[in-house]
C-alpha cells in the first residue's frame, strides 16, 4: 500500500483527473475500477472520483511496489545537480514571494524546450527551487513550476515564474485578460517623435519561424494585435531612437514586425529588416518593466499596484551611452 499526500499545488483538482494524471501509464477504465473496488480510497473511504480534493487529503492505493511504478511511469523527475546553474548561473531575481517568481532572463536562454535535449528557463527555475528546499522529487510528480509569459531565445528581460498552482492561475489569468501591463526597451532604425498605437493583423509561418502582419483584416489565419510605442531618446549621431513599447496583445514577435512594418525596425533584428549594428546579431529587445492591477487580493495583494523593473542589459548601455 502506497499513500499520496495532498498538499495545496494539488487542491481543488478532482480526484480522478489527479490519478489519471499521476497514474500516466493507466487508463481512466482502470482508475474508475480500482476506485469502484476500493483499491485507491480518499482519507480512508470510498470515492467515486468526482471529489475536489483538498489539502491534507490522504489518498491510499492498494497496488504492490511493481505496479504502482509500472503505472506511474516516467516521473521525469530533475535530481538537482548544478548543471543547470554552471550553465545559466544564478539568474537575476527581480522578486519573489510563495507563488512568484520575476526573473531577468538573458540574452541566448530559451523560455521553454524547442527539443527534449534543450534547457530552457523552467529547467532553470525547477533547478532553483530544488536547490532552495521549496520543492522536492515527490512534489514535482504533481505539479510543476513553469513560466506563464514566454520571451523569444534572444529577447531579454522579465519573465513572470509560477511556484504554485494558485500562482500559475492567477498569473495565467491576469495575462489572459491583458490586466498586467507590460513594457519593452528597444532601440529602432531612423527617427520616431510621437506616441503611437499601431494596429494590425499577425499570422505566423511556423515552418519559418516569422510572421507576417497586415494592417487590414484578411480573415482567416490572422488575429488582431495593438502594439504602443513612445520614443524615450534620439541619438542624433547614430540616427537611432530609443522606444518605450506596451505590448497590449501578446502575439509572437509583434513588437519585431509591428516596428518593421512601420520602417523603423530593430537594430540587429535581421530577421525583420534591422540592421547588424554595433556587432549585435540579434533583437535589441528588454522586457523591462510590468505593472500589475491595484485591485489584487490575497495571496496576492503584496504585488498589487506594484511596478517591476529589469535592468537593461549591457548592450543596451553600450549604445545609448
Amino acid at each position: 500500500m502506497r499513500e499520496i499526500h495532498i498538499g495545496p499545488n494539488e487542491a481543488d483538482k478532482r480526484l480522478d483527473r489527479f490519478l489519471t494524471s499521476y497514474f500516466k501509464e493507466a487508463s481512466a477504465g482502470f482508475i474508475y475500477k480500482m476506485l469502484r473496488k476500493k483499491n485507491i480510497t480518499l482519507n480512508g473511504k470510498k470515492a467515486d472520483g468526482t471529489e475536489k480534493l483538498k489539502s491534507e487529503d490522504v489518498i491510499k492505493v492498494f497496488f504492490s511496489d511493481e505496479t504502482f511504478e509500472k503505472l506511474k511511469g516516467d516521473s521525469g523527475v530533475i535530481i538537482p545537480s548544478g548543471r543547470i546553474f554552471n550553465q545559466f548561473g544564478q539568474l537575476p531575481v527581480i522578486y519573489e514571494d510563495e507563488n512568484i517568481v520575476l526573473v531577468n532572463k538573458p540574452f541566448g536562454v530559451l523560455s521553454q524546450k524547442a527539443a527534449a535535449t534543450d534547457i530552457s528557463l523552467n529547467e532553470w527555475l525547477i533547478d532553483y527551487l530544488l536547490e532552495k528546499g521549496e520543492v522536492t522529487g515527490q512534489s514535482l510528480e504533481t505539479y510543476r513550476p513553469s513560466i506563464c509569459n514566454r520571451l523569444d531565445r534572444n529577447t531579454t528581460g522579465l519573465v513572470i515564474c509560477a511556484k504554485s498552482l494558485i500562482g500559475a492561475r492567477k498569473m495565467n489569468s491576469l495575462i489572459s485578460e491583458r490586466a498586467v501591463d507590460k513594457f519593452y526597451r528597444t532601440i529602432v532604425s531612423g527617427r520616431l517623435t510621437d506616441r503611437v498605437t499601431l494596429k494590425g493583423y499577425l499570422s505566423k509561418d511556423e515552418k519559418a519561424n516569422k510572421v507576417d502582419i497586415k494592417k487590414t483584416d484578411p480573415g482567416k489565419g490572422y488575429s488582431y494585435i495593438e502594439t504602443v510605442y513612445e520614443p524615450v531618446s534620439y541619438l542624433s549621431d547614430k540616427d537611432l531612437t530609443v522606444l518605450e513599447v506596451k505590448l497590449v496583445t501578446g502575439k509572437p514577435h509583434q513588437i519585431r514586425a509591428h516596428l518593421s512594418s512601420i520602417g523603423h525596425p530593430i537594430i540587429g533584428d535581421v530577421k525583420y529588416g534591422g540592421k547588424k549594428v554595433f556587432s549585435l546579431n540579434h533583437q535589441l529587445l528588454h522586457s523591462y518593466r510590468i505593472v500589475f492591477p491595484k485591485d489584487l487580493e490575497a495571496p496576492f495583494d503584496n504585488i498589487a499596484g506594484k511596478e517591476f523593473v529589469a535592468e537593461l542589459p549591457k548592450e543596451f548601455k553600450k549604445i545609448t551611452g
